[in-house]
């Protein structure tokens, strides 16, 4: 009995030792099943994630891509603009330095035509030297050079027929003027402002006509000025350099004034050629 006793006592031993390893295991194959669940979510989730990043890279690299291609046409586009440039300013450059080239032959020729009227002005001056003042004046206006001789130098009151002393002064102004081929020589006739009508002149503007060409005969049948340099015209009173409403102003303003101007001829070529 008692041997009995002790056998079923050793086999509940047995079995509660044997349920206690089962439960054991069971836990420890639970816990593993619930890792491998749990890392299996993770990594469920992980990949989702990873998905969504990597298409969101996708996203932001076609963006950049396309961005890049916006950025490449910009460039290209302003080298064309900067290549454009370029040539255009190669062409400005060098239609700068033509005009400069031609700024620089216009300033030689007018330093030459000044040089040429002060030479003509110093020439004109010393051959009338002889002459006072109130006989004639020389000056220099314009580019031009003007002798100014009176009435009582050339005529007498109211005529226009050149006296002997008016012909030794047009004598020595010939001197200078055959030596110049290249000019224009305008001969003005100027009155005061007293109306003249007698047989020979109707008025003022017909006696500064008349005494202009009397002038030019003597030039050029007395002294050999070529008549193709020379042009007469008659201004009677419209022009005066004094008043009219005094003695001494109106004997200024009777005076035959002699024109003086160098041709421009090659100044002019280059202009119109620019």
């Amino acid at each position: 009995m008692k041997a009995f006793k002790y056998l079923m006592i050793a086999s509940l031993a047995l079995l509660c030792s044997s349920c206690v390893v089962s439960k054991k295991k069971y836990e420890i194959a639970e816990s593993g099943r619930l890792a491998a669940l749990y890392s299996r979510d993770s990594l469920s989730t992980l990949l989702a994630g990873s998905r969504q990043d990597c298409e969101d890279l996708t996203a932001q690299c076609a963006s950049l891509m396309g961005d890049t291609t916006e950025m490449g046409k910009s460039i290209r586009s302003y080298q064309a603009m900067l290549a454009n440039s370029n040539t255009e300013n190669q062409k400005l450059n060098t239609e700068l330095g033509d005009r400069e080239q031609t700024i620089a032959q216009l300033q030689n020729m007018i330093n030459e035509q000044n040089a040429r009227v002060k030479s003509i002005l110093d020439n004109v001056k010393n051959a009338l030297n002889g002459f006072s003042s109130s006989e004639l004046t020389v000056r220099e206006e314009g580019g031009k050079v003007y002798v100014a001789m009176s009435d009582k130098l050339l005529f007498e009151s109211g005529s226009a027929i050149v006296n002997d002393k008016g012909k030794e002064a047009l004598g020595k102004l010939s001197e200078v003027l055959n030596t110049q081929t290249d000019i224009d020589i305008y001969i003005e006739g100027h009155t005061d402002s007293v109306p003249i009508h007698t047989a020979v002149y109707q008025d003022n503007w017909d006696l500064s006509v008349i005494r202009s060409t009397s002038v030019v005969r003597i030039l050029t049948e007395t002294y050999g000025v070529s008549p193709l340099q020379i042009q007469p015209c008659g201004r009677g009173e419209f022009k005066p350099v004094d008043t009219n409403s005094t003695p001494e102003g109106r004997a200024r303003n009777r005076r035959t004034e002699i024109i003086i101007a160098p041709k421009l001829d090659q100044l002019y070529e280059l202009l119109q050629s620019n």
